[in-house]
């Protein structure tokens, strides 16, 4: 999928504006559901709701805040229950792992072939997901200058979200 620089901005600014958080999880999941139905991938209650939780928010989430979660609706206490679903969702690309702050966060773009860039707000930790070219900018440049291929690249940015720089100028 190829999206426009316009698409992605939109994205970014989506993760930190005011929206229905309803409808990001009912899309989220259909998408997730349709993703796993067409490649033939299980997907397990647990998995299920690990997606929803991490879609009802827009910040990064610990494994271990997942896992209070799954505990509390009696899906499971153990860590490998929420560590083998984030595996998956993070496998078949319906997640991210924020590597700044061992958390991870729901995929903007779920089943689409992008290399995500994060803008994670160092007060209240929302991050926003927007699509990066590294290939073709300055890393890119510099790769190709020195002969090396660029397969994956991790892009996380850390800053303030306009609700937290807000307070910050006002003094809140």
């Amino acid at each position: 999928m190829t999206r426009s620089p316009t698409d992605t901005t939109q994205d970014a600014a989506k993760g930190f504006a005011h929206h229905d958080h309803a409808h990001c999880v009912s899309d989220g999941v259909a998408a997730v559901a349709a993703q796993c139905a067409e490649k033939k991938l299980q997907l397990t209650p647990v998995r299920r709701r690990v997606a929803e939780i991490l879609l009802s928010e827009h910040r990064a989430m610990g494994a271990y805040e997942i896992l209070d979660i799954l505990r509390e609706e009696g899906l499971g206490s153990q860590p490998p229950v929420a560590y083998r679903a984030l595996d998956f969702l993070v496998k078949h690309g319906f997640a991210h792992k924020v590597e700044r702050l061992n958390a991870f966060v729901a995929c903007a773009h779920p089943g689409a072939a992008h290399t995500p860039a994060f803008l994670i707000c160092r007060t209240c930790n929302k991050v926003a997901e927007a699509e990066t070219r590294p290939a073709e900018g300055l890393l890119g440049k510099a790769a190709a200058a020195a002969g090396f291929q660029i397969e994956q690249a991790v892009v996380e940015a850390e800053g303030l979200c306009p609700l937290c720089a807000d307070d910050a100028e006002t003094g809140k």
